[in-house]
């Protein structure tokens, strides 16, 4: 394990091979504040390299010096999947949507990016949802790094939701902000982004979010992934107001991820949760 003065950490199985990189998947997280990404061998179905930056004041200049500068973007994997931030994206009933109708749903996008719309359809959902990404990101990951398949940041939240029946809310964290995702037996039906600056600037929202979904705070089941722990003030926020918590766990398809053995495994369960979008 490596760790510097920039906010970032990366962990490294030692046995792992770089020639074997064909048989890897890339998975990369970019959020507003962080990025991240883990390389998973898929022979051996073990998590072999992650790396996170996390306060980052300016995303889209770090990831791109670590991108000409980390050794593992030169290896040949197998795939490469990328899940990205973005604030134009809109979710589209199944029964409702025409794809010949792209650019009048892109109307409807409220910052200015890029002009290519990427569409994306998860499995067990009845929607089938429309993004773009800063022009900047796209030209960067899509044109000129070559991602094999990219999804908006709700995808891997989605993704570690299906593993749960009840009606759900999952809160996922960087050091400066969450996403929450509210689902009931794996349906999506309320997501959104906030920027926090602190434990009570999160309190809010959390506030906000319970009277605007009129949420029975008591029973229902609030899981957690990301930078956030037991002692932590966001936590004990959030138990002020429900009492069934627990953390997402990284355990899907009993993916070996020893390296994290000295790491809170909630801490990067999404971004392993991208290698369950298809």
């Amino acid at each position: 394990m490596n760790m510097n003065s920039k906010n970032s950490i990366i962990l490294v199985d030692p046995d792992f091979d770089v020639d074997s990189a064909d048989n890897c998947d890339l998975l990369i997280k970019v959020t507003t504040d962080n990025f991240s990404y883990a390389i998973i061998d898929r022979s051996k179905n073990c998590l072999m390299v992650l790396y996170d930056h996390q306060e980052c004041k300016n995303v889209h200049s770090a990831l791109s010096n670590l991108l000409k500068e980390d050794r593992h973007f030169d290896l040949p994997f197998r795939t490469v999947k990328a899940s990205v931030f973005t604030r134009n994206t809109i979710a589209i009933p199944n029964d409702l949507f025409d794809s010949q109708k792209l650019n009048i749903y892109a109307k409807y996008f409220s910052t200015e990016q890029s002009e290519q719309l990427h569409l994306q359809n998860l499995p067990g959902q009845e929607f089938t949802s429309i993004f773009n990404l800063d022009h900047k990101m796209e030209e960067l990951l899509i044109t000129s790094f070559g991602i094999s398949k990219v999804f908006d940041h709700t995808a891997p939240l989605i993704a570690l939701s299906n593993f749960v029946t009840e009606k759900h809310l999952t809160l996922d964290f960087t050091v400066g902000s969450f996403c929450a995702v509210l689902s009931d037996c794996g349906k999506l039906l309320f997501e959104n982004c906030y920027d926090t600056v602190d434990a009570e600037e999160f309190n809010y929202f959390l506030l906000l979010i319970i009277h605007q979904l009129e949420l029975d705070k008591q029973p229902i089941k609030v899981s957690l992934s990301g930078i956030i722990h037991e002692d932590d003030e966001k936590f004990k926020a959030i138990k002020q107001y429900f009492n069934n918590i627990v953390f997402n766990i990284p355990n899907a398809e009993k993916l070996d991820n020893k390296i994290l053995d000295n790491m809170p495994n909630q801490y990067y369960s999404s971004l392993l949760a991208l290698r369950l979008c298809e």
